[in-house]
């Protein structure tokens, strides 16, 4: 498995896997599939404001991707980011995610951020103990805030200070 910087060839691939955690998943809070145009636009913004995204890649194919962005738009904000790790359907569970946090974590320490703030449906176990195994902490929990798949759904938020 290979972990490298996405490039923009990538993004059909990541908007695979992005669409079918929407649809499937409580991952993202989000209920319309994403287009290409919106995948370009979201790799554009990160380039523009200097954050990277990280893939696995094996023959070929992406496996799962990794990224850090603004945590909050004013500027007192600026040495906090927001992680997300996405990983495809059929490699859930098989350490994809153990590979593509670690460069994120030193991207962010390379960037001289502070914190690591990472947002998880709090039914999605797998996520909450892979942000733990890397240091990650609860350190909110806020209950009935999304509403998919006909229920409400509570979100935690874990940080990780670098």
């Amino acid at each position: 498995m290979d972990i490298r910087e996405a490039i923009e060839t990538d993004l059909p691939q990541l908007l695979a896997i992005y669409n079918d955690i929407i649809l499937h998943t409580t991952a993202v809070y989000d209920y319309e599939p994403h287009t290409l145009e919106m995948r370009k636009q979201w790799f554009e913004m990160k380039r523009q404001q200097g954050f990277p995204v990280f893939v696995a890649e094996e023959e070929g194919t992406i496996k799962g991707f990794s990224s850090i962005g603004p945590f909050r738009a004013w500027a007192a904000y600026k040495y906090s980011v927001e992680n997300s790790v996405y990983v495809a359907t059929e490699m859930r569970g098989k350490g994809i995610g153990k590979l593509l946090i670690p460069p994120i974590v030193e991207a962010a320490k390379e960037l001289k951020l502070h914190t690591i703030i990472s947002s998880i449906d709090a039914t999605n176990e797998a996520s909450l103990k892979l942000h733990k195994r890397f240091g990650f902490e609860e350190v909110a929990h806020f209950r009935q805030v999304g509403w998919k798949f006909e229920r409400w759904l509570d979100l935690k938020f874990l940080q990780l200070i670098l």
